[in-house]
């Protein structure tokens, strides 16, 4: 049996799930989140919990139960919390700023980068060099935190660029003069 699958997902007081053809269906104080479940799996809501439930132990099944109660629990988690994910900026004379809503980049290319965020995301900078995405959906987070570091991956040698808050990037040995 899946450790992950068979855990119960706990509904919060203050967030709605429905279930129907097994879409299941959040809403909270956040937003409204919807995630398509396996036809054959089944989903069970009780007495403030959702259960995920397979068919037979096959390898298909196994691998979708812990999966599928998995983005269950981000659509209940993200309507209620929301998530986050942070980037730092190292390099001399890189930065970031917020223009209305939209992010605008200084990398050190020979133009300025204007990103502008997906309905349901928002940007935040706190002091030129951090810059923090929020929205209630785990994956689109995440996606768009990708995006922005794909502007400016960082580099080994002097480890410049755009990182995840607390990725260690291992720095390579430069050239030795002779």
């Amino acid at each position: 049996m899946s450790r992950v699958g068979k855990a119960p997902i706990t509904i919060p007081d203050d967030v709605k799930v429905e279930v129907v053809n097994n879409l299941v269906t959040a809403t909270g104080p956040k937003g409204q989140l919807a995630v398509q479940v396996h036809p054959n799996l089944q989903i069970e809501v009780e007495n403030n919990a959702i259960t995920v439930k397979r068919p037979d132990d096959s390898k298909t099944f196994r691998s979708l139960h812990g999966l599928s109660r998995t983005l269950v629990n981000n659509i209940v988690e993200g309507v209620k919390n929301g998530f986050e994910k942070r980037l730092e900026i190292i390099g001399v004379g890189y930065r970031a700023e917020m223009k209305g809503n939209k992010l605008l980049l200084s990398l050190g290319y020979s133009h300025q980068i204007m990103f502008e965020p997906p309905d349901q995301i928002q940007f935040a900078v706190e002091g030129n060099t951090n810059i923090i995405v929020r929205g209630i959906s785990k994956e689109l987070v995440g996606q768009v935190a990708a995006k922005i570091r794909s502007f400016k991956k960082p580099e080994p040698y002097k480890g410049k660029g755009i990182r995840y808050a607390g990725e260690v990037v291992r720095k390579k040995a430069g050239k030795t003069a002779a």
